[in-house]
């Protein structure tokens, strides 16, 4: 105890120097920022509703399987009226379809590239063994197929796929690659809750992107997106700026992604209302938690129920980060079913803590482009961490920077044990497999490990991801 007290202190006292140095590379940053020809302000913003991801097509039909096909390719969106904008996405322009799996399931995917450069596929939250979780190792060249094949074995989810390409990550994913990945089980089906796909049971990928004036994808990192992340001035969900949605009288169900490069939020709705989170990153909450005001990491999803019994007609809610609002609820339907929130969404078996056999430690440190794990950075060459197949381990992250980082590791969901020696919030009670670690905290978890192969665990602010903030361990008998 008391020689981590030590190296806490220490790392505060570096951070004093790194941040005062970062303040003048930040100040840099915005300086050089404010006189780049982007102005959002002169783009017209195309008033639409907002668009809904398609469910992409089982091409399976025996039972118990199923089978997908996706491509990576370039395509053209129009975010602005009038102006055409260059984009990447699955299957289409920009993000990609929802697949939609149940537990049980015998999944095959085809991913084919079309782009000009590599890619992968990974499959955010998915516990499937290595050579089908889609890392930096499972790189796709131009016009190859990638055919991963896994089991789905956990509970429903709202999880998600997008690319892992070694050092450009943070670009892919900007240009629109990313998509929603659904598992269904016998508990989705007997809740009580919306689940009508696109009227009340409502997808929100929710990013920020900047744009030039030419209303193109602005991609270039100064020093400020080297050291906080990658924040854009516009924000999009699923795709569009500042959409609305024609909601009904009642309640409705959204499943929430955060799927900005580095961008926390803090979502509230501007008529103040209460709602309830249902399911964190790898399924439901045991029971529904109220609030009124959520904050998603890079990379977490939330579900959560809101009901707009109480909004008079025509009347119209907004979704809104850091009081800002970026999307719009019209209430003018008439619900045609009423709901009322579960007392109970399922049983969670906590995982004791007396069964870990190991404990490790992982710590956010330095700044820019010497953000590092542990004090060194990504190589493909070298693996950080041996972890025993089936074994339970204790995993302790903490952050000796001075800004926020979301903690990800691929194939596994953990349990928060603690923060700082305090037990979770109720809305993280749950199954997480990116949670945020704030400067000087120390966040325990634990989860078994029940695939083998090569995983990453990272920062998934994309940018320090790039950067090196990442590190493999490897699961084997």
């Amino acid at each position: 105890m008391l020689k981590k007290k030590i190296w806490i202190f220490i790392g505060l006292f570096v951070i004093v120097f790194i941040v005062g140095g970062g303040l003048l590379l930040y100040s840099w940053g915005v300086f050089a920022t404010s006189f780049k020809k982007a102005n959002n302000d002169t783009l017209v913003t195309k008033q639409q509703t907002l668009p809904i991801p398609p469910l992409l097509e089982d091409k399976n039909p025996a039972p118990n399987k199923a089978e997908f096909e996706i491509t990576a390719r370039d395509g053209t969106m129009e975010f602005f009226e009038g102006i055409i904008t260059n984009t990447r996405g699955y299957n289409g322009n920009f993000l990609g379809p929802v697949i939609r799996v149940r537990t049980g399931e015998e999944v095959s995917v085809k991913v084919t590239n079309e782009l000009d450069e590599s890619t992968t596929l990974h499959w955010h939250g998915l516990e499937v063994d290595g050579e089908n979780d889609g890392g930096p190792h499972n790189e796709i060249k131009p016009g190859e197929t990638w055919n991963p094949m896994f089991t789905i074995n956990q509970p429903a989810a709202t999880l998600w796929y997008h690319p892992h390409q070694m050092h450009k990550t943070g670009k892919q994913v900007y240009e629109g690659m990313a998509g929603l990945f659904y598992i269904e089980d016998e508990v989705s089906d007997s809740l009580k809750i919306p689940k009508e796909y696109g009227v009340n049971d409502v997808p929100l990928i929710i990013q920020d992107r900047r744009f030039d004036g030419d209303g193109q994808l602005d991609y270039e990192l100064g020093m400020k997106d080297s050291i906080v992340g990658f924040e854009g001035h516009t924000i999009l969900v699923n795709g569009a700026v500042n959409p609305f949605v024609e909601a009904p009288q009642g309640m409705m169900r959204l499943r929430i992604l955060n799927g900005s490069n580095g961008r926390i939020y803090n979502l509230k709705f501007s008529n103040g209302q209460e709602f309830y989170q249902i399911a964190s990153d790898g399924g439901f909450l045991e029971k529904p938690v109220r609030m009124d005001s959520l904050t998603v990491g890079s990379g977490e999803r939330a579900e959560i129920l809101v009901d707009f019994s109480k909004v008079a007609m025509g009347e119209t809610v907004e979704l809104q980060d850091q009081g800002i609002s970026f999307m719009s609820f019209v209430v003018n339907q008439a619900s045609d079913k009423v709901y009322s929130i579960p007392e109970k969404l399922t049983t969670i078996e906590k995982i004791d803590e007396r069964k870990a056999t190991t404990k490790r430690e992982f710590n956010f440190q330095g700044t820019g482009s010497s953000v590092s794990i542990n004090g060194v950075q990504m190589d493909m060459d070298r693996i950080d961490e041996e972890v025993n197949l089936g074994s339970t381990e204790i995993w302790e992250v903490g952050n000796f920077t001075g800004q926020t980082h979301p903690f990800h590791a691929h194939g596994v969901q953990f349990q928060i044990l603690d923060r700082n020696g305090n037990p979770p919030p109720d809305n993280e009670a749950g199954w997480k497999d990116t949670f945020l670690v704030k400067p000087g905290e120390n966040v325990r978890v634990i989860a078994t490990f029940k695939h083998e192969g090569i995983f990453m665990y990272h920062c998934h602010i994309l940018e320090h991801e790039d950067a090196g903030m990442m590190g493999q361990f490897l699961v084997e008998p």
